[in-house]
C-alpha cells in the first residue's frame, strides 16, 4: 500500500506501533488550516478530519484506559459499520461518504490495512463541495497504489477538476498528481500541466502548485519555460517555476540558455533593491533569499554569457552581493545571518564556477577569510570547503595561501572532525614549492592525533605533496618514513611501493635511503611497512652502507632476520629475496644465509610461497657460479615514469564521480580506449564471423556509417593562411574521419558488409607515412578494385607503391603513402570502386592539424614567458563545455600526449589542471602552441586555453581537440 504524500503529525520513524499508540491521546493545539493554506484557497475554518472522525475517537468513554486488543476490537467494530454501510441498499449522500472515507483514512494511519472504499473515495472526486473533494484526493494520495485499476478513472476526475477554471479544484488535483507521481499519470497530463503554467489567465497559486508539479515529474516533460522568469511574472511564481528550470537545465541545458539573461535581470532587480522594495518577500531584512539562491544555483549550470551587456550586469550583482557582506547586520536574530550567508556563499560558488574574473576571486578569498575564526562551526565548515576549491584558481591561489596559519590553527583546534578534515583539505590544496615543508610537516604532526576515520587520507595526501614538490628527494625519503613510524597501519602499498620505485631511479638517494632505513630498523618497535621497505631497499642498495663496521653486512642481515619471526608470509616472503640478494652483494654472509635456508622452519614451512622460496634460493646459492649468480640478482633497473598510483588511489577515494555508471551506452572510466568508444557487449553485439575482423585493427566494432561532420568536422582548413579559406572543389564534400583518430593513428577507418578500410599511420617532424589496408568481407574476389587518393591544397601525397590488382576475399591489401605538410585546405581523401556492381566510396584520410605536432618540453619560467608573449586577443582561443565523457585523469592525459603535445609538470598552480606544448612543422614554417585544460569534476566542464603565434591555428585546434572531451 502506498502510504507517502499524506502529513500526519503521528507519522515519523517510530512506525505503525506508536501511531496505534496516539490513537485516544488529546491532539496538540495547530493554527487555523488556513495559515497553511496557499493564497486563493478556499477551505472552510474546520478541518474536515476532525468532524469525520469524531464518531470513531469519542465513541468510547474514557477511550486512554482501553488496552491495545480493546483498540483492535473498536477498530475491527468501526471497519464491519463502514462496510455494512458501503454496501447497503440506501445510497449514500456526499457527506456519508465524506466521513467513512475519512474514517477509513484515520484507520490506515493507525497502521491498520484497509482493503475497500477506494471506488467511494474516487465518487467524492466528482463532488462540487470542496470537503467532500479534498478527502477523495487525501484518500487517493495515501492509498491508491499507481498500479490500481482505478488509476484510469482518477485521471479522469483529474482532468476534468484542471479544465475546471475553479483554482481550488485545480490545486487539489496538482497536489494529487505530484503526490502519486507515477509515470502514468505525468503521462497522462503532460500537456495539460504545461498549458496551466504559462497560460496567462491562471491564478499565482495554480501557477505555483504547477511548476512544483512538474518539478516532480520532470522526468517526463521536456518544454520550455524559462519565459516563467520574465520581469513581470510574479515573484512566487519565479520562485517555484526556478527549481523546475534548474531541474531541467541539468538535463537539457541547451535548451533553456535565453534564461541567462533572464535570471540576470531578475537577480539584480533583488540584489540591487531595498528590504522595503520587496516587504512580501523579505525575510528578516534580506529581500527574497530563497530566490535569489536558486537563481544564483541556474546560473552555475552555465559558462560566463557572452552578451558582454549581460555579464557586466552579472558581475555588478556580484560585486553588490561582496559588498553587503561587510555591511553591519541590520538584525541581531539568526535568521538574518543565515539568509544573508547563504545569498554569499551561493556568490561565491558562482565567483568559483567561472573563475574568470580575478578581482572577484580575490575578495571572495577574503571574505571567505573573515569566518575561517567565526564562533559558528557552520560557518568555519562552508569557508574552509569554498577555499578548497578557490586553491584550484591560478587568480586566487596565492591570495588562499595568506591564511594558511589560520588554516594550520584550525587543524590543531577544531574540536569537530568534519571541520578538521576541511583544514587537511585546504592545506593539501594551497600547497605548492614554497610552502611544501611547512604543510607536510604540520599533516605530520596533525597525524600523531588524527582521528582514526580520516588518517589514511591524511597519509595519502602526505605522500603525494612530498613526491610532487620534493626538490631534495632525502627529505621525501625522510616523510615517507616518518609516515610509517606515525601511521604504519594506514600506510597502503601504493605509498611504500612509490618510495621504492623513486629511489631505485635516482642514483642520488639509494646511499641516503638505505642509511636512513637502517636507523629506522634499530627501533625496538619497528612497523611491518618499514620492515618491506627495509628489505627491499637493503637487498638494492646495502652496499652502499656496507663500509661503516656500524652497518656492515652481516649486522644488515642481523637486524633484518631479528625481525622476521615478527612479519607476516608475504613480509617473510620478501625478507628471503633479501638474504638471497646479500648473498651476491656479501659473499662472507652466505653460510650463515645458507644455515637460515636450510632451517626446517622454512624447508617444510606450512606456506608454499615460503617453501618454494627457501628451496630454490638454497639451491641457486648452492649450484651457480658467482657469474651466474651476479647475472640473475643483477640490481633491478630503473621502473618506468608514470603518473603516482598513490594520486590514483585518492582520487578514487574522494574523486567526485568516481566509479559511477556511465549514461547512453558510454563506456565506464576504467575503460583503456581513450576516445570514449563504445564497448561491444554480448547482449548487443552478435558473434562476427572469421573475416569480421579482417585487419586486425578494431578493438571495438566501429559504428556503422560514419558520424556526421560537426563544427569542426571538416578538421584541415587552411589555418596557416590569412586570408579566407580555399574554395571546396565542385565534387560532394566527403563524410569526415572519425573524430577519434584525431588522438590515435591506427584504426578502422570505415566497414560495411562488403569492405573493411583500416589505417596505419606515423609522423614525424613535416612528414608522414600512412598504409591505407583493405579487405575483402565477402567470399568473392573483387575484380575492378582500384583505390587512389586525392590531394588538396599543398598537402603532397606519393603513393609508395601501385596497387597490386583484384582484391581477393580474407586477404587484406595495401596501399602506402607519402605525406609532406606545408599549406592545405581540407584533409586529403581516398575514392574507391569496388562490388560485383560498380560502387563508388570516398573517404576522408584521418590527417588532421596536429598530426605535425611535436612535443616540446619547458620549465614553468620559460611557459609563462611565452604564455605572456602570444596575450593578444587573435592569437588565443578559448572554450568552456560540458563533458561528454568520464572526467578521468588518466584518460585526458593519454589524449592529450596523442593529441601530440608534450605534458609539463609542475607548472600550473592547480595539480588537477593539465598543461602543454609543442611546435607544428610544416616545409614552410613552423607554429608554437601553448595549450591549458582546466577540468572542473564538480560540475562536469572544461576550459581549454590554446594560444598560437597564428590565429586560424589556435581556433582550430582548439576545436579539434575540444571534441575529444
Amino acid at each position: 500500500m502506498r502510504r507517502e504524500g499524506f502529513i500526519c503529525p503521528d507519522q515519523g520513524p517510530r512506525g505503525r506501533a506508536a501511531r496505534r499508540g496516539s490513537l485516544f491521546r488529546p491532539a496538540a493545539p495547530t493554527a487555523p488550516l488556513q495559515a497553511h493554506r496557499a493564497p486563493g484557497s478556499l477551505a472552510p475554518s474546520a478541518s474536515p478530519g476532525e468532524a469525520a472522525c469524531s464518531g470513531l475517537i469519542c465513541g468510547s468513554s474514557d477511550p486512554r484506559s482501553k488496552s491495545k486488543e480493546a483498540e483492535i476490537k473498536r477498530i475491527n467494530k468501526e471497519l464491519a459499520n463502514i462496510r455494512s454501510k458501503f454496501k447497503g441498499d440506501k445510497a449514500l449522500d456526499g457527506y456519508s461518504k465524506k466521513k467513512y472515507v475519512c474514517k477509513l483514512l484515520f484507520i490506515f494511519l493507525l497502521g491498520h490495512d484497509i482493503d475497500f472504499g477506494h471506488m467511494e473515495a474516487v465518487n467524492l472526486l466528482s463532488s462540487n463541495k470542496y470537503t467532500e473533494k479534498q478527502i477523495g484526493y487525501l484518500f487517493i494520495s495515501v492509498l491508491v497504489n499507481s498500479n490500481s485499476e482505478l488509476i484510469r478513472l482518477i485521471n479522469n476526475a483529474i482532468k476534468n477538476d484542471l479544465a475546471s477554471r475553479n483554482p481550488t479544484f485545480m490545486c487539489l488535483a496538482l497536489h494529487c498528481i505530484a503526490n502519486v507521481g507515477s509515470r502514468e499519470m505525468g503521462e497522462a497530463f503532460a500537456a495539460d500541466i504545461p498549458r496551466i503554467l504559462v497560460a496567462g489567465d491562471s491564478m499565482d497559486s495554480v501557477k505555483q502548485s504547477a511548476a512544483l508539479c512538474l518539478l516532480r515529474l520532470s522526468s517526463t516533460w521536456r518544454a520550455r519555460t524559462s519565459a516563467l522568469t520574465c520581469p513581470s511574472a510574479p515573484q512566487g511564481v519565479v520562485t517555484a517555476a526556478v527549481s523546475l528550470i534548474t531541474c531541467l537545465c541539468k538535463k537539457n541545458p541547451d535548451d533553456f540558455k535565453t534564461c541567462i539573461s533572464l535570471a540576470v535581470s531578475r537577480l539584480s532587480r533583488i540584489v540591487s533593491s531595498a528590504s522595503t522594495d520587496l516587504q512580501d518577500y523579505t525575510y528578516y531584512f534580506v529581500p527574497a533569499p530563497w530566490l535569489s539562491v536558486k537563481l544564483l544555483r541556474l546560473l552555475q549550470c552555465y559558462p560566463p554569457p557572452e552578451d558582454a551587456a549581460v555579464k557586466g550586469r552579472l558581475v555588478e550583482c556580484l560585486e553588490t552581493v561582496l559588498n553587503k557582506a561587510q555591511e553591519p547586520p541590520k538584525s541581531k536574530k539568526v535568521q538574518h545571518s543565515n539568509a544573508k550567508n547563504a545569498i554569499l556563499f551561493e556568490t561565491i560558488s558562482l565567483i568559483i564556477h567561472y573563475d574568470s574574473e580575478p578581482n572577484l576571486l580575490v575578495r571572495a578569498c577574503n571574505q571567505l577569510g573573515q569566518f575561517l575564526q567565526h564562533r559558528e562551526t557552520n560557518l568555519r565548515y562552508l569557508a574552509l570547503e569554498s577555499m578548497c576549491t578557490l586553491a584550484s584558481s591560478e587568480f586566487s591561489h596565492e591570495a588562499v595561501k595568506t591564511h594558511i596559519d589560520t588554516v594550520i590553527n584550525a587543524l590543531k583546534t577544531e574540536r569537530d572532525v568534519s571541520v578538521r578534515q576541511r583544514a587537511a583539505d585546504l592545506l593539501y590544496a594551497m600547497c605548492d614549492r614554497s610552502n611544501a615543508k611547512q604543510i607536510v610537516s604540520e599533516m605530520l604532526r596533525y597525524l600523531e592525533t588524527a582521528d582514526y576515520a580520516i588518517r589514511e587520507e591524511i597519509v595519502l595526501k602526505v605522500a603525494i605533496l612530498a613526491e610532487k614538490y620534493a626538490v631534495d628527494y632525502s627529505w621525501y625519503v625522510d616523510t615517507i618514513l616518518n609516515l610509517i613510524r606515525i601511521a604504519g597501519d594506514y600506510v597502503s602499498e601504493e605509498v611504500w611501493y612509490r618510495v621504492l620505485q623513486i629511489v631505485t631511479n635516482r642514483d642520488d638517494v639509494q646511499g641516503y635511503a638505505a642509511k636512513t632505513v637502517f636507523e629506522a630498523l634499530q627501533a625496538p618497535a619497528c612497523h611491518e611497512n618499514m620492515v618491506k621497505v627495509g628489505g627491499y631497499i637493503l637487498g638494492e642498495f646495502g652496499n652502499l652502507i656496507a663500509g661503516d663496521p656500524r652497518s656492515s653486512p652481516p649486522v644488515q642481515f642481523s637486524l633484518l632476520h631479528s625481525k622476521f619471526h615478527l612479519c607476516s608470509v608475504a613480509t617473510r616472503a620478501l625478507l628471503l629475496s633479501t638474504y638471497i640478494k646479500f648473498i651476491n652483494l656479501f659473499p662472507e654472509t652466505k653460510a650463515t644465509i645458507q644455515g637460515v635456508l636450510r632451517a626446517g622452519s622454512q624447508l617444510r614451512n606450512a606456506d608454499v610461497e615460503l617453501q618454494q622460496r627457501a628451496v630454490e634460493y638454497l639451491t641457486l646459492s648452492s649450484v651457480a657460479s658467482t657469474d651466474v649468480l651476479a647475472t640473475v640478482l643483477e640490481e633491478m633497473p630503473p621502473f618506468p615514469e608514470r603518473e603516482s598510483s598513490i594520486l590514483a588511489k585518492l582520487k578514487r577515494k574522494k574523486g567526485p564521480g568516481a566509479g559511477s555508471a556511465l549514461d547512453d551506452g558510454r563506456r565506464d572510466p576504467s575503460s583503456n580506449d581513450i576516445n570514449g568508444g563504445v564497448e561491444p557487449t554480448p547482449s548487443t553485439v552478435s558473434t562476427p564471423s572469421p573475416s569480421a575482423d579482417l585487419l586486425g585493427l578494431r578493438a571495438a566494432p566501429p559504428p556503422a556509417a560514419p558520424p556526421a561532420p560537426s563544427g569542426a568536422g571538416n578538421l584541415l582548413v587552411d589555418v596557416f593562411s590569412d586570408g579566407p579559406a580555399a574554395q571546396a572543389p565542385c565534387h560532394p564534400e566527403p563524410p569526415a574521419a572519425p573524430p577519434r583518430f584525431v588522438c590515435k593513428n591506427n584504426g578502422v577507418l570505415f566497414e560495411n558488409q562488403l569492405l573493411q578500410i583500416g589505417v596505419k599511420s606515423e609522423f614525424r617532424q613535416n612528414l608522414g607515412r600512412m598504409y591505407l589496408f583493405y579487405g575483402n568481407k565477402t567470399s568473392v574476389q573483387f575484380q575492378n578494385f582500384s583505390p587512389t587518393v586525392v590531394h588538396p591544397g599543398d598537402l603532397q601525397t606519393h603513393i609508395l607503391s601501385a596497387w597490386p590488382g583484384p582484391l581477393a576475399p580474407a586477404r587484406p591489401s595495401g596501399l602506402p603513402l607519402w605525406l609532406l605538410g606545408s599549406r592545405w585546405s581540407r584533409a586529403p581523401s581516398s575514392p574507391a570502386r569496388y562490388g560485383g556492381a560498380p560502387q563508388s566510396l570516398t573517404l576522408k584520410l584521418p590527417v588532421t592539424i596536429n598530426k605535425f605536432f611535436q612535443p616540446t618540453e619547458m620549465a614553468a619560467q620559460d611557459f609563462f614567458q611565452r604564455w605572456k608573449q602570444l596575450s593578444l586577443p587573435q592569437q588565443e582561443a578559448q572554450k568552456i563545455f560540458k563533458a561528454n565523457h568520464p572526467m578521468d585523469a588518466e584518460v585526458t592525459k593519454a589524449k592529450l600526449l596523442g593529441f601530440g603535445s608534450a605534458l609539463l609538470d609542475n607548472v600550473d598552480p592547480n595539480p588537477e589542471n593539465f598543461v602543454g606544448a609543442g611546435i607544428i612543422q610544416t616545409k614552410a614554417l613552423q607554429v608554437g602552441c601553448l595549450l591549458r585544460l582546466e577540468p572542473n569534476a564538480q560540475a562536469q566542464m572544461y576550459r581549454l586555453t590554446l594560444r598560437t603565434s597564428k590565429e586560424p591555428v589556435s581556433r582550430h585546434l582548439c576545436e579539434l581537440l575540444a571534441q575529444q572531451f
